[in-house]
């Protein structure tokens, strides 16, 4: 395994493989014994500042029990991690990019995420989640059964679960657009219960802050769009992420981009309730105001 730069795709393969061990129940030192290499590669590796030639991405792909649709994916990660330069806006268009990007958010030691429309992922509650899935069903992916439809489900539950544990020293930053708290999904009922998710998890959460930019908000930067910035701290530069309805996911890592898109951020910030009158519109609206 030669030693590299991290860049966005060496995180995600890292990121990967990580997740990987870990569900296999495999040490690093074990992963590292396996293809003959020392443990400190391996954690070169999962903190995305290594690569691996083809033929050790394998064996480590047979140690840990991967087959199939998974390991293809991942020895496609493998071809990007040792080709790509750094700086450059990444466009994942391999399988599965959405298990990419919960592992992404779930590794950040902190996300300031703006969305319009929509609640962020991070905070749906469970009635919410199954609601936007079945919108989403049969039209942006093909109509699943019902068992497919419950491991989506789960798959964001679990998401959630990842990235909001109270063990983990995070950070949170959200704006949300008003419309986003008044519009109907799935049901009055299923509103009237994301409602009361989001002011729990605002008066619950000190590492969590919340703001809502009121519809009738002026001079907004990114009016119609979304975008998430994940910060690592001093394991990595920030990612930028932008939010589409249909489009593969785009990533930005060149510094340049991510300054702008925090700058972007604040400038929402600042124009966004504070998190006590925030809160205050969120019982409004959920008692019918």
């Amino acid at each position: 395994m030669a030693r590299a730069r991290q860049t966005l795709e060496r995180r995600q393969l890292g990121l990967a493989l990580r997740r990987i061990r870990e569900e296999s129940g495999k040490t690093q030192q074990a992963a590292a014994e396996a293809i003959g290499r020392v443990r400190s590669r391996i954690v070169e590796l999962e903190d995305g500042k290594g690569t691996l030639s083809r033929e050790d991405l394998v064996g480590l792909l047979d140690f840990y029990g991967i087959s199939g649709d998974e390991r293809e994916t991942v020895l496609a990660l493998g071809a990007q991690a040792r080709k790509r330069q750094r700086g450059r806006t990444y466009t994942d268009l391999l399988p599965g990019a959405f298990q990419r990007f919960a592992d992404l958010e779930a590794s950040a030691t902190e996300i300031s995420s703006y969305e319009s429309g929509v609640l962020p992922g991070l905070l749906q509650s469970p009635g919410y989640v199954r609601a936007v899935i079945e919108e989403c069903d049969g039209v942006w992916w093909d109509a699943t059964t019902d068992a497919e439809l419950e491991q989506r489900i789960a798959f964001r539950l679990e998401r959630q679960e990842r990235s909001l544990s109270p063990a983990e020293s995070r950070s949170f930053r959200f704006v949300l657009t008003e419309d986003s708290l008044r519009a109907v999904v799935g049901s009055p009922e299923v509103m009237r219960e994301q409602l009361q998710h989001l002011a729990a998890a605002i008066d619950t959460r000190d590492d969590l802050v919340v703001q809502v930019l009121e519809q009738d908000a002026s001079r907004n930067p990114a009016r119609g769009g979304g975008f998430t910035v994940f910060g690592f701290g001093d394991k990595g530069s920030p990612v930028g992420f932008s939010s589409t309805v249909f489009s593969p996911s785009t990533y930005h890592s060149n510094e340049a981009d991510t300054t702008i898109m925090l700058r972007a951020f604040r400038g929402i910030q600042s124009l966004a309730l504070d998190r006590d009158r925030s809160r205050r519109l969120v019982e409004q609206i959920s008692k019918g105001g």
